[in-house]
């Protein structure tokens, strides 16, 4: 039997979120990771998952931008895994756009996924958490402190995000749950160790186990 609860990694791409995976594995929770292709994920959990006893590594598939997706796959996982000590919110979507013109369905399709997935994940999450207590952890981008004209859709959603993590944060206090905002301020894996993505994972660990007299609104990385 772990002592810990299950960290679910919502958006385990082959960056980052793969080692948010391996980070949390690693220091023995078992690991939910959720993203839309399953057979990447399943790749994925091969890869992390021990030869011998340890942590469980399991994939769900699961559409971040649909109310209804998210929630299931957050429920079968919680069932499989066990209660969570850890939600990850690590979803984004990367691309050129402008503040005006454009499709307003991929607009709102993308502010799914960057803003409303995030509030459906964390409502669903909350009351399943192991003894009440835990961590939300949202990755956050530079472009919520800097927005760009050229990433416009982005750059809204992270400051969106960036606001509602704030509020759950003051919503929060004094309940025993953490939520907090990593807000990125550099291209991932861009060459600079700082922002290599084993590196910025460990960071999310060290969030998670900081002491509750530490806990602050957003990190900014």
């Amino acid at each position: 039997m772990t002592n810990f609860g299950t960290a679910i990694i919502v958006g385990a791409g082959p960056g980052l979120g793969l080692a948010l995976a391996r980070t949390f594995a690693a220091a023995g929770h078992p690991v939910a990771m959720l993203a839309r292709d399953k057979a990447r994920l399943d790749d994925h959990a091969a890869q992390l998952s021990p030869a011998g006893p340890g942590p469980a590594v399991r994939g769900y598939a699961a559409d971040a931008g649909d109310p209804a997706s998210l929630r299931a796959a957050l429920a079968s996982a919680i069932a499989e895994l066990g209660a969570p000590d850890v939600l990850v919110y690590n979803t984004g979507v990367l691309r050129p756009d402008s503040p005006t013109g454009g499709d307003d369905q991929e607009w709102a399709g993308v502010t799914a996924i960057n803003v409303l997935g995030a509030r459906v994940a964390a409502d669903a999450v909350l009351p399943q958490l192991r003894d009440g207590r835990g961590t939300m952890l949202f990755t956050g981008g530079g472009y919520a402190l800097r927005p760009s004209r050229k990433f416009s859709s982005l750059s809204v959603g992270k400051a969106a995000l960036r606001a509602y993590v704030h509020v759950l944060h003051d919503e929060l206090a004094g309940t025993g749950v953490h939520a907090t905002s990593i807000t990125i301020t550099s291209e991932i894996g861009s060459g600079d160790p700082r922002f290599d993505p084993a590196t910025i994972a460990q960071s999310y660990l060290e969030l998670h186990n900081q002491p509750a007299a530490d806990w602050q609104h957003e990190l900014v990385y």
